[in-house]
């Protein structure tokens, strides 16, 4: 299992009209092949920034199946209206599960 960690900036103002596209956007990432979880976080002290957690089981379920997919044209569609810059993305996995 990996971790696609995105961060987004959405323009000021569009916050909430942002967090409904992702949810609206969900069923095309529960749809995905290898696509585990989805959750959306805000920042605290950066209102405007979000990191977008979706775990998948490989980096090539991402990056190739997903990418290449209908839902992530309508992920894009739904959710980058409000993007202020494009989302820097990186891909993770645990090191450590201490408690």
């Amino acid at each position: 299992m990996i971790h696609e960690i995105a961060e987004i900036d959405v323009t000021p103002g569009s916050e909430e009209a942002f967090e409904a596209a992702v949810a609206a956007a969900a069923p095309h990432f529960r749809a995905a092949k290898g696509c585990r979880s989805l959750k959306l976080h805000r920042s605290i002290e950066m209102p405007s920034r979000y990191r977008l957690v979706v775990e998948w089981d490989s980096v090539d379920d991402h990056i190739v199946s997903f990418r290449e997919s209908d839902g992530f044209q309508q992920w894009r569609a739904l959710a980058s209206p409000h993007f202020a810059a494009a989302p820097r993305v990186e891909h993770v996995s645990k090191v450590l599960d201490a408690f």
